[in-house]
C-alpha cells in the first residue's frame, strides 16, 4: 500500500490471515514486534528516514487489515493540498494512531509528534521515536511542558515540520472534554499555523489493564479516522478556536457511538 491519493479510504476485500482467525491478538503482536525491531535496527544505524517511517506505518496498516480490522478514513483532502506546515490536533484513544497516522499524513507532510518522555526512553522503540525529532514533554509539569511545546514546536514548524498533538493527559477510550487542553491551539496561534482537527476511534487496539501498551486486539472493532476542515488561527477566533477543534472531535465520536464526557 502506497500513499492514499483520494479524500477517503475504506478497507476492501482483504484475505484474513489464518492465524489471525484463531488468535487475533497473538497474530497482531508477533507481526508488530517484528516490525518494531526492524525499524529500531535501522534507526540505530541512522538509516531510518522519512521514507522508511512511511513504509513501516504502511506495514502496520497492512497488519491491521490482515488481522481482520477494517479501516475507514475521511478528509484527506482537508490537508494534502496545503503546502505550509499543519498542526494536527486529535483525541488520543490508543497506541494505534501513533503507528498508523504516518502512513496517511507523512507522504504529504514532513511530520513529527508531541510525545511524552517515556516514549523516547522505551526499550527498542525509543530509537524509532528519537529519529523522528519529536517534541518531548513530561506530562507531569504542565507549566514546563507549555514552555517546551511553544519553543520546540515553533522550531519544528520553522523547519517545515507538521506536528501531531494529542492534548489529553493520557490515552482513553472515553473522550473527556475537560481533559482536552488547549496547548495545541495555543501553539497554532503563536506560530500562525493552520490546524486540522482529527477524530480517532482506534479501540481495536485496546489499552491494557495492567500494562497499558499491551492490550488486546479486537479485529471486529472498526478503525475510524476523520480529518476536519482546516482552521486558520487569527485574532478574531483566538478565544474559541480550541472549542471548534473539540466540537469537531465530539461530534464525530458521538456519531461513532464513542462515550464522551462534556
Amino acid at each position: 500500500m502506497n500513499k492514499l491519493d483520494s479524500d477517503t479510504y475504506q478497507t476492501g476485500k482483504v484475505k484474513k490471515a489464518f492465524t489471525a482467525k484463531i488468535f487475533p491478538t497473538g497474530y497482531f503482536y508477533v507481526r508488530l514486534v517484528k516490525l518494531v525491531f526492524s525499524a529500531s535496527n535501522k534507526a540505530k544505524k541512522g538509516t531510518y528516514g522519512d521514507n522508511e517511517w512511511i513504509n513501516s506505518s504502511c506495514d502496520f496498516f497492512n497488519i491491521l487489515e490482515s488481522a481482520g480490522a477494517k479501516i475507514y478514513i475521511k478528509g484527506i483532502d482537508n490537508f494534502r493540498h496545503i503546502k505550509e506546515p499543519i498542526l494536527f490536533i486529535g483525541n488520543h484513544m490508543s497506541t494505534l494512531e501513533t503507528f498508523l497516522l504516518p502512513s496517511i499524513i507523512a507522504p504529504y507532510k514532513k511530520l513529527t509528534y508531541v510525545v511524552k518522555k517515556s516514549l523516547v526512553d522505551y526499550p527498542v522503540f525509543k530509537h524509532v521515536m528519537k529519529s523522528r525529532k519529536p517534541v518531548v514533554v513530561s506530562r507531569s509539569n504542565p507549566r514546563e511542558d507549555f514552555k517546551i511545546v511553544m519553543k520546540e514546536g515553533k522550531n519544528r514548524i520553522e523547519n517545515e515540520y507538521s506536528i501531531v498533538v494529542f492534548p489529553q493527559t493520557t490515552r482513553s477510550a472515553v473522550f473527556d472534554v475537560n481533559h482536552f487542553n488547549s496547548i495545541g491551539t495555543k501553539l497554532a496561534l503563536r506560530t500562525n499555523t493552520t490546524i486540522v482537527p482529527v477524530a480517532l476511534k482506534t479501540d481495536a487496539w485496546a489499552n491494557g489493564k495492567k500494562y497499558k501498551d499491551f492490550g488486546r486486539f479486537y479485529p471486529e472493532k472498526d478503525v475510524l479516522i476523520s480529518f476536519g476542515k482546516p482552521l486558520v488561527p487569527s485574532s478574531e477566533n483566538k478565544n474559541y478556536i480550541h472549542e471548534q477543534v473539540a466540537d469537531y472531535i465530539v461530534g464525530k465520536l458521538k456519531e461513532w457511538n464513542v462515550k464522551v464526557v462534556e
